[in-house]
């Protein structure tokens, strides 16, 4: 096995990246990409992408990309390129300019068929440091708002209808002007990236929609920065104590069959919690059911906790006392039960139609009375976006969870690693709403279980890195034990009480890069956290007797190789 696949469970290579530079300015080239826009070290901009989405939300990569520069003492490059969709081919060219105090990308676009899209255009990241700090928002209309970038996570756009946006932080007021369509932001945060997303074409309008054959699209983004007087970015409250979470494992009910023959790499790691995953749209409800029994009565050890999936198309009382009564036939009796409407599992966007489901409420209380003796909780099987805009009541549930997951919007590694820092937001932004309950984090692997945002999950047969996929190959290898790592660190001292960072059978299951640490991580569970550090490039984290040492980059750091992790027992 040559090194890549162990670091990344591949050997496919991360696309090739150009840096630039101008004076003070830096930027760095991939694809159709302007990435790291910085003024003197200083990121003023995440990115200025033109991006291309197909209906399922998937992100179409560009083929032939060409970069040209005419003549080397001129600040100006034109990019080229081609997206494919379904026979459809989009030609697009991009020309960018610079000088020391300003930055500018143009889009052509045309097509040869007609081409389905959710989105095609100009996409502007802004990086997490302006989060909390002063920006002026010029309306379509050429109202003007003064405002500020928030600090607790948006749940809906928190700036709409707009064509340019001037931020202060970090010493720079930065002015981006945007041409060609009509411009909202969305607060990526929530999806974990580490960025606020401007993008064109509002989500209140149709998708997918059609680029006619022959349409020619026409954009363009402006950027101007000057210093100003420093704005540094809302700081987050600081934790120094607690108890590090228990670790779940989610199987379904496949997997128990699995696991009660072969069980040696469950009973290594020796997780506290097993995450049962009973879904009602699959139906035969009894042998998902029966076959939970059959392990919980093999291996009586763990705690057995349950996210259940109900159709809720009916009553939603006789649906759940069906669900009881399957389970007292089968005699059997889990610990907690969270409760999600199917329809949930799909995210609603902003101006789209919520599904007809029995509100929340209502499904709490039938829950609370029929199964009364038994830890209820609410939330989400998916992820905090759709737990974030749709808030549960917490009269009747005793916990609230949601799951994460770091490759939505973008797969490249620097951008996975990138989502760990968001991880203090989304716990502060749930805390102010979930109040005093127990917060409960569910699967968390880097590839994604289901997709709330399309048809399916992505196949990945070329083991690349790609967006929504269910089988990431880094998952198998040490970068992936490196995020779990980083993960747990970042949990640490947040007061969730339960975290699931693995499966335990299949792609984001056990493994051999990641059995080891998820042992250490599980002798942890319940002890008082001595120590959580999180550098930009290592971790430290030291609960009970467990010290684990990580590092998050591609380079060696100190004693660690790239993603390379350690752990000891420690007195």
């Amino acid at each position: 096995m040559n090194n890549s696949s162990i670091v990344f469970g591949t050997a496919a290579t991360e696309p090739k990246q150009q840096v630039f530079s101008f004076q003070d300015l830096s930027f760095t080239i991939e694809g159709l990409s302007i990435k790291n826009i910085c003024v003197q070290e200083t990121e003023i901009l995440r990115e200025v992408a033109f991006l291309v989405r197909d209906a399922d939300w998937g992100t179409i990569n560009p083929n032939d990309v060409c970069i040209k520069n005419f003549d080397p003492e001129k600040p100006e490059l034109i990019i080229s390129a081609v997206y494919e969709n379904q026979g459809a081919r989009l030609s697009v060219s991009l020309m960018i300019t610079y000088d020391e105090r300003s930055f500018s990308v143009s889009a052509t676009a045309d097509t040869d068929d007609d081409f389905e899209t959710n989105r095609t255009g100009f996409t502007v990241l802004h990086p997490l440091s302006v989060s909390g700090c002063p920006t002026v928002v010029k309306k379509v209309d050429g109202k003007v708002v003064q405002s500020s970038f928030p600090a607790l996570i948006e749940p809906w756009q928190p700036f709409t209808d707009f064509n340019s946006i001037t931020h202060e932080a970090q010493g720079y007021r930065v002015v981006c002007d945007l041409v060609g369509d009509i411009f909202e932001m969305e607060d990526q945060r929530q999806w974990g990236d580490a960025s606020f997303k401007t993008y064109n074409r509002p989500l209140a309008q149709p998708w997918p929609y059609v680029i006619l054959a022959g349409q020619c699209i026409h954009q363009s983004v402006s950027v101007t920065w000057a210093t100003c007087e420093f704005q540094k970015s809302n700081s987050l409250p600081v934790i120094e104590d607690g108890l590090f979470p228990e670790m779940a494992l989610v199987l379904d009910a496949d997997d128990a069959d699995t696991v009660r023959n072969d069980h040696t790499d469950l009973l290594k790691v020796c997780p506290q919690r097993l995450l049962c995953h009973i879904d009602c749209e699959l139906g035969d409800l009894e042998t998902q059911i029966s076959k939970f029994a059959a392990l919980k009565s093999a291996l009586g050890q763990f705690i057995y906790d349950v996210e259940l999936i109900c159709k809720f198309d009916a009553n939603p009382r006789e649906e759940l006392e069906h669900i009881n009564d399957l389970f007292a036939l089968n005699k059997f009796c889990p610990n907690s039960i969270l409760i999600c409407p199917s329809v949930d599992r799909q995210s609603t966007p902003p101006g789209s139609v919520w599904p007809e489901c029995p509100p929340l409420t209502e499904i709490y209380i039938a829950a609370s009375e029929v199964f009364s003796n038994t830890y209820l909780g609410g939330g989400m099987v998916s992820f905090f976006p759709e737990l974030n805009r749709k808030r549960p009541p917490l009269d009747h549930i005793r916990f609230v969870s949601h799951g994460l997951c770091p490759i939505i919007h973008a797969a490249d590694d620097v951008s996975v690693m990138r989502t760990l820092d968001t991880i203090p937001y989304i716990i502060q932004t749930a805390r102010s709403f979930i109040k005093d309950r127990e917060y409960r984090i569910g699967p968390s692997t880097i590839a994604m279980r289901q997709n709330p945002y399309g048809s399916k999950t992505f196949a990945n047969p070329l083991n690349q890195r790609i967006c929504m996929t269910h089988d990431d190959p880094r998952h198998k290898a040490r970068f992936g034990a490196a995020y779990i790592l980083g993960l747990g660190t970042r949990l640490a001292y947040s007061g969730v009480k339960v975290w699931t960072p693995c499966a335990v059978t299949g792609p984001r299951g056990l493994n051999a890069a990641n059995i080891d640490l998820l042992t250490h991580l599980s002798k942890m569970s319940g002890y008082k956290v001595r120590q959580a550090n999180f550098q930009k490039e290592t971790v430290t984290l030291i609960a009970g007797d467990q010290k684990l040492e990580g590092n998050l980059t591609p380079k060696s750091s100190g004693n660690l190789g790239p993603y390379e992790w350690r752990g000891q027992a420690i007195s």
